[in-house]
This record gives C-alpha cells, structure tokens and sequence, in this order.
C-alpha cells in the first residue's frame, strides 16, 4: 500500500493486548463506540495470556464507574450479584492527622457527596466558625453520618444507579475483569483470544503491523492498545517508548495484599474504604460481601519487607487475633510514574502500561476508564487523523497523571505526622510540586474556588480538595476577607438544616449488608 493510501486508510480493526480490568474496559468502550456488533463497524478483538493473573488489587473505584457500568449498557443488578460488590461513599482516612487541635480529632472522611452551594457557599462560614464543632464534612454533608451509621446510600425503591447520595463500588478485581469479559462478548461483540504473544511485528513505516502469537498465529490490525501491564510489550519493549518516573514525589513503591474472612456471616460491612496510616505508607481496608480485601503500600526506601509485614499483621490482628499470623501475603513491586508519551504511531498504551501511582483514591481504575473512554470517543477514522488526534491524547493524558500526582500528593504534605521519616520527607518542599505548591499558597489566604480547578481534565477537582483539606486540618486565614462573607444567618440555618437532614436521612437508609442481600434476591428497578 503506497503512502498516501495507507493515511485514507479507513481503521478497521483494533487489537488490544492484555486483559484484565484496563483492557476489557478498553475493550468493551471500544466495542460500543465502534459499534462492533454492525457489519459496518470496527472489529474489535482482545487477546491474553491464559497463564497471566489480574493483578486483583484494585478493589476501589470513583462514582463515575456508574456513568461507565450505565453507559456500556450494564444491569447494575447483575453487576452487584456477579461481581461481590458493596457500595463505596467514602475513604476514611485513620491516623493521617497528629494534631490534636485537629477538627477531625484522628479521622476524617473524604464522601462522595459534593457540598451543596444553595444560598451561599458554605465554605467560607465554616473556616469562620458558624458551623460551630462540626467537622467540615459533616457541616456540608449527610454522608459521613450515613457512613458512621453502616448505612447503604439508597433504598430497594431507588432504580439502578440512583440513589439518595452519591456513591461508587468496592469490587472483586478478578470477577470484574470476567464479568466485563462476558459482556464485551456476548452483548458487544469483542473477539476474545486466549494465547500468548511472542513477537511485535513493525511495517516500514514504524507502525506496528502485526503480534505473533503461539497458539493463534499472526495477528495484524489497524491499531493496538497495550494493556500487558508493567511489562508494556508494545509501548516500551518495541516501540522504545520511555518511562518518567514520580518517586521523588510520591514514595510509596510496593504493596503487600492479603484477602482477609470474616469472622462472623453476619458482619456489618463498612460502606467506605479505610486508608489507615502507617510508619511508612497505608493500610487499606475494604469490606467486600463475603471478605475483606486489605493490604499496606508503603516506601521501600523508608522500611523493610519484613517490618512491612509486622506493621499489615499487626493490624490485622485487631479484628481477626491470631488469624492474623495465618493470612496469605502477596508483594508486589509499582512502577510509580508515567510513560513519556501515551500513543505513539499506531499503539495507545492504557492500563498499568501507561502509567501507574499507588492506589489512594481509588485513582487506577478511574484514569484507565477515563483514557479508555476518550480514545473510544475520539477514535481516528483513518489513519491519516490519527497522528494529529494522537498528540492531542498525549497532551491530555498527560495533564491528568500530572493533577492525580498533585492530589495524592496533597495528602501526605499536609501531615504533621513526625514519627517516622517517611512522613518528614513527605513535607520536604522540593518533593512537592510547584503546581500544588502554587495551590496552597492561595489557599492560605482564601478558600478554593472553582477557577482554581478549571480544566475538565482534572480527574480531582474543587470538592474533592476541599474535603482533604480541610479534613486534614488546613487553615485557610479569613480574617483579611471576612467581610466578603455577610451572609452568616443564612449560612448558620443551611448548617442547622444539613444537620436536620443528616438525622432523618439515618433514620430512613437501610444497613449496608441488608440493602446488598436484598438486592441479591429481588434486584433493582432498571432505569
């Protein structure tokens, strides 16, 4: 095919490489847009090792995963059912703050649920003291009463995917990335091939033009996603594409995951992950419907394996005794960064091959699902388009890692926890970046706004800093700008009401562990 042809050559077939939650999210996003189940659209096909687990720790998501689960054309029901789903309002942070001068005494929650601006902007008011001792999530929201009270966010009247609170999912990784694998099968029309891929295959022009497999043969497409992981076969092995790392900003560089029982059926089971502080890292907690996920990410420069260990079954025997000593630990290297550039010529690197940071914020599955969802929207319809769309991609992508680094990284600079040198090293200035830097300068001076967050690329916008920020203790000095803010009766009355409100709502919402029975066995109502 001569040059000028193969740029108005029409994209027809799209293989993506490697399974897992990033790559059939990948896929099934594709299939849609592409309407793979015509005959006039896109094929598109996902091959993967039959012999490569799911990493299986990214248990967390973000509300938008309903968007996603809605938009694919996915019963929220069967989602619950198939998946050992439980509902997600919150993370708890535990033991990040202290100070005991701190709002939040030792905890804080970061909700689901956005402050509501009615009348006025309630932020103001509460750094000023009108919402008297109430914690800043608590003076703008129900949710974290809902949360403290093992409380799910909806009622059995509610349909799928509403509620009468935001809210997002704790999962099984492994089921999900098999739930996802039937329905991109079975209702989208995505070719699934079970085989290993032994070579990468380059045309004249660089393009890659076709993968080599053992069982399978040789595969070629128009376009390749990259989803094998830390190992990135295509993006970084044949294409050369290189890696910026972030471990000078974020430390945390290794995990260490255990699946957990309950030790009794009927436990109840938080509706909010538990990010537990640690010498060197965190403790995540997730209560799945028939166990715990749990596990500490920590730096490798501050501790050892073995007293990373120690510190995970320390924890767990708080609640399992000597159970703890028994449980299975699994360790597993990160790879904190980035890659240079996310799709070069003819390869869209998505997944853990495109970059990856520790999991606080449930921020993996969020950025995948999010670059997997643009590339399907804004899919080049030859391949002549496709550079030009790709540089956009590119420039895109890159902004969004950049504000996720930027928000993970707000968590731990705003510690005052001096007891180990972890978190001392975390406050140092020149680990900071100068964008988040920048940020909190102002925000010493005033309240966050919405122009500080004015790029709809920001995976974390206003809110979600406003709940860290002042969860943690952050003090924003008002008294220079207090007379911005006249309005204090109205503000004291929509303090009183979400107080009001937060009671009857606790009232009327079913436990956690009933609504999720109930919706076993009589499901939701479709939208």
């Amino acid at each position: 095919m001569k040059k000028e042809e193969a740029k108005e050559h029409r994209i027809k077939e799209v293989l993506i490489v490697g399974g897992g939650t990033a790559g059939w999210l990948s896929a099934c996003h594709l299939a849609r847009s592409l309407k793979s189940n015509s005959p006039d659209g896109v094929k598109v096909t996902l091959i993967e090792s039959a012999n490569i687990p799911t990493i299986g720790v990214g248990e967390g998501t973000v509300p938008a995963i309903r968007q996603t689960l809605a938009h694919l054309g996915i019963r929220e029901t069967d989602f619950i059912r198939e998946c050992d789903v439980t509902f997600k309002q919150s993370i708890k942070f535990v033991d990040w703050i202290d100070d005991p001068a701190s709002k939040d005494s030792n905890a804080y929650h970061h909700v689901f649920d956005y402050p509501e601006r009615q009348m006025v902007d309630p932020t103001p008011y509460w750094l000023m003291g009108q919402a008297g001792n109430a914690s800043f999530v608590d003076a703008v929201s129900v949710q974290g009463k809902i949360c403290e009270a093992g409380l799910g966010p909806k009622q059995m009247v509610h349909a799928e995917y509403d509620g009468l609170v935001n809210y997002a999912y704790h999962l099984d990784a492994a089921k999900f990335a098999a739930f996802l694998t039937k329905h991109a099968t079975e209702k989208l029309g995505v070719h699934h091939i079970l085989s290993n891929v032994t070579d990468v295959k380059l045309s004249e022009d660089g393009d890659i033009r076709a993968v080599q497999t053992d069982e399978a043969g040789e595969l070629s497409a128009d376009l390749f996603v990259d989803c094998t992981g830390f190992a990135a076969l295509l993006i970084e092995q044949k294409l050369g594409v290189g890696f910026i790392p972030k471990d000078d900003i974020l430390f945390v560089d290794t995990a260490l995951a255990a699946q957990v029982p309950y030790t009794a059926k009927d436990a109840p089971i938080p509706s909010y992950t538990i990010a537990t502080a640690r010498e060197a890292g965190w403790i995540w907690d997730i209560g799945l419907s028939a166990r715990r996920g749990t596990g500490y990410v920590y730096s490798a420069k501050h501790t050892s394996d073995e007293r990373a260990e120690e510190v995970l079954r320390e924890y767990l025997r708080a609640t399992v005794g000597d159970m703890a000593d028994e449980v299975s630990c699994r360790r597993i290297p990160m790879r904190i960064g980035y890659r240079e550039k996310y799709w070069v010529k003819n390869c869209v690197a998505i997944g853990l091959s495109q970059g990856f940071v520790e999991p606080l914020e449930a921020t993996g599955i969020l950025v995948y699902d999010a670059t997997a969802r643009m590339l399907a929207e804004q899919f080049p319809p030859t391949r002549g388009a496709m550079d030009v769309i790709a540089d956009r991609f590119n420039g895109r992508v890159r902004q969004a890692w950049d504000r996720v680094i930027d928000f993970i990284k707000l968590h731990y600079c705003l510690s005052q926890r001096d007891d180990s040198a972890f978190w001392r090293d975390n406050r140092r200035e020149e680990t900071i970046p100068e964008s988040l830097r920048e940020n909190l300068e102002v925000w010493r001076h005033q309240p966050p706004s919405p122009y500080d967050f004015s790029s709809k690329l920001s995976v974390f916008n206003l809110e979600n800093y406003l709940y860290v920020l002042y969860g943690m203790g952050f003090e924003t000095r008002m008294d220079a700008i207090s007379y911005r803010y006249p309005d204090t009766d109205t503000a004291v009355s929509i303090f009183r009401q979400m107080n009001a409100t937060a009671e009857q709502v606790v009232r009327e919402l079913p436990k956690h562990r009933l609504l999720l029975d109930r919706i076993k066995e009589y499901g939701l109502s479709e939208i």
